[in-house]
């Protein structure tokens, strides 16, 4: 008797011992998700993720002050890499072994993600809206991979068309960090001009803290180029710019992916980046401030928040915050991988802060398709062209 009497106490406590195992999730209690971000907050893609992380926050502040998502408030926990790949693999580790966090958002950095995906991907991490527009954001397996919006490569192929017929370029060529960031928009840059017929005349690559250019332009220049794409950080970028106009290269068009399209870029005093192009996923904020009251009033709150208009990263920040909520509200009250993965599968919405249509599917992680051909004039961003 005392035998089968224990035998039954043990087969209880296993089998409650298992229904508990079933219901724990990690990141994840009855008042309470954690998610995490590992971005670049001190190097040279900072100007892309400081606003994008107070905006998150501050949407987040709105939502757990409501109540949270199912009860549940969000920690948000946020590490910064600098732009370092090692230190992006110490942050990850921290993040999903360590904090335990359900899910992530805004990791900034290709070659920063694919090194994050080793670890996010075994503990079932799902990776939200990454402030890196290369494709490998959602190849393979996309069971735990949602980009917000086209790809470089994409953005490339379709701003060397525009400005193709807008000029009448003959030679095309690129400036780039000879990562996977850089080599997606060399790629799409140098398919794209012989696709067209057009020569791909010359390429340079760049490290992250260059600043002298004068080298580079020079051949750039001697061989020729029409149009020279661009994929280094936003300070480079600028110096480009305006060290092309102190030598007197004025019959260039240069060009950027959503990486160059940032308000910090339009704002430089005395016309230094007057010109400039970059292809994105979305539109810039400042000339539809008027025209959209939904866009103006969260603009005016963030103000208020933060004592700072917001800007490019700001936009992309509040846009993945949204996403990350509208995906936890469909996958319901019993919050898995499993279930988030179904919710995040059933969204379509507009977002009004981007100008862009969000919409996952099954066999689609990627939420947004548009992209948007923008041009520095006046110091802002204006929009020229669609696709």
């Amino acid at each position: 008797m005392k035998s089968a009497f224990k035998k039954s106490i043990l087969a209880l406590g296993l089998a409650a011992g298992m229904a508990s195992a079933a219901y724990a999730q990690q990141g994840v209690s009855d008042t309470e998700v954690v998610i995490g971000s590992n971005g670049d907050l001190s190097g040279v893609f900072a100007p892309f993720n400081v606003q994008a992380i107070k905006a998150a926050q501050q949407y987040f502040d709105e939502v757990n002050a409501a109540g949270g998502v199912h009860g549940r408030k969000i920690k948000f926990i946020v590490e910064d890499h600098g732009y370092q790949v090692p230190k992006a693999v110490q942050n990850f580790n921290k993040l999903v072994n360590s904090d335990k966090v359900f899910a992530m958002i805004l990791n900034l950095g290709t070659p920063h993600n694919i090194a994050g995906f080793k670890m996010m991907e075994p503990a079932k991490v799902a990776n939200i809206s990454p402030l890196t527009a290369a494709r490998q954001m959602v190849e393979g397996d996309i069971t735990y991979k949602y980009t917000g919006l086209s790809s470089y490569y994409d953005q490339l192929k379709a701003g060397i068309e525009f400005l193709a017929k807008e000029t009448g370029a003959k030679e095309v060529c690129a400036m780039y960090f000879p990562s996977d960031f850089g080599l997606e928009v060399y790629e799409g840059t140098k398919e794209k001009a012989e696709e067209l017929g057009l020569k791909f005349a010359a390429e340079t690559t760049h490290k992250p803290d260059d600043q002298d250019f004068v080298g580079s332009l020079t051949k750039l220049r001697e061989a020729g180029c029409d149009i020279v794409a661009t994929a280094v950080g936003v300070r480079q970028t600028i110096v480009i710019l305006g060290t092309a106009k102190k030598l007197g290269w004025n019959d260039v068009a240069f060009i950027g992916s959503s990486a160059g399209f940032n308000t910090a870029v339009a704002k430089v005093p005395g016309g230094v980046t007057e010109g400039y192009y970059a292809a994105a996923g979305w539109s810039d904020l400042e000339n539809r401030l008027d025209s959209n009251e939904e866009l103006k009033k969260w603009a005016e709150g963030y103000k208020a928040a933060f004592n700072e208009d917001p800007g490019t990263a700001a936009q992309l920040g509040r846009a993945a915050a949204v996403t990350l909520v509208n995906g936890l509200e469909a996958a319901g009250k019993d919050l898995t991988p499993e279930s988030f993965q179904k919710g995040m599968e059933t969204l379509e919405y507009d977002d009004p802060i981007l100008n862009a249509h969000i919409k996952y599917g099954p066999d689609d992680h990627q939420g947004g398709d548009a992209i948007f051909i923008s041009k520095i004039e006046g110091g802002v961003w204006k929009e020229v062209g669609q696709e």
